[in-house]
């Protein structure tokens, strides 16, 4: 995807010039060229933590800054970073330094930084990612639906998954996707899902989802879950997007796509799916 450093690294500069700013994260994405969905996706597998994280430990930092250099009263800094109350602010503190605010005034207090990103992306040779461009014609899924926050979805959708197998509710839908779905930035809908067979009555609880026509991007997953899955994520969006010249992203979705597992783990085979339209 040409640009892609670039645009990260604009988004970044955006982020640092509003720290004190209200920030949306549909106009930080807007500074990268994609989505806010795939934004958050790509930052968290890049940098290792998410945007909400990254924003708040760098207003942390300038308010402890601030706190040691200046007079500014403790609830002046609060306010300034975009915290609703001084216990708000000083609860947040304390988790990020370790101290109180008031405590992070004298002299010789031991306080955190961190710093702002520099984005370097670094292409290494030598691996290898197996993939394929598909057409497929639309399809309709159903299944049980949640909506997630970008900040704990990935600890909370395994959860979700562990929930749905352990009630049963596997006998009514076995779970041969996981679909996220763009909402409005901050959550996504997250769908356990099977293939949708018309003449069937759709159970209490459950819903259907067209999923439209389309070019896909079709990733095989080699191997024991979760580890395999999340090794391929991990390359497509640090290593395959980057390099991308001849498809862009398309559609706030993406499928994983589940089979049934083999007596060995290691022969296990599942496809990650994402959306894509020539450039």
């Amino acid at each position: 995807m040409n640009g892609w450093n670039e645009g990260i690294t604009n988004a970044i500069a955006y982020i640092e010039e509003n720290l004190t700013e209200n920030i949306d994260i549909n106009v930080i994405a807007d500074k990268a060229h994609v989505s806010s969905f795939y934004f958050q996706k790509i930052f968290n597998v890049l940098c290792g933590f998410t945007i909400g994280e990254y924003i708040r430990n760098r207003r942390l930092t300038m308010a402890a800054q601030e706190l040691c250099s200046t007079n500014i009263k403790v609830i002046d800094v609060a306010m300034k970073y975009g915290y609703d109350s001084p216990d708000s602010f000083a609860r947040a503190f304390i988790k990020f330094h370790g101290i109180s605010p008031s405590v992070a005034r004298k002299k010789g207090s031991n306080l955190n930084s961190f710093a702002p990103l520099k984005i370097k992306l670094t292409l290494e040779g030598g691996t290898m990612l197996e993939y394929k461009i598909i057409e497929k014609a639309q399809f309709t899924v159903m299944g049980k639906l949640r909506k997630f926050n970008t900040e704990t979805s990935y600890s909370e959708i395994p959860k979700f998954w562990q929930e749905h197998m352990e009630s049963g509710e596997n006998e009514v839908v076995c779970g041969m996707y996981g679909i996220c779905m763009d909402n409005d930035g901050e959550y996504f809908d997250y769908l356990i899902a099977d293939n949708y067979i018309p003449w069937n009555e759709i159970p209490e609880g459950y819903e259907t989802k067209v999923i439209p026509a389309g070019t896909w991007a079709v990733f095989p997953c080699r191997g024991a879950l979760p580890k395999a899955l999340q090794d391929v994520n991990t390359k497509i969006w640090s290593e395959w997007l980057p390099s991308c010249k001849a498809y862009k992203l398309a559609g706030n979705y993406n499928i994983e796509m589940y089979t049934p597992p083999c007596e060995n783990s290691d022969d296990d085979y599942n496809e990650i799916w994402i959306p894509v339209e020539k450039v």
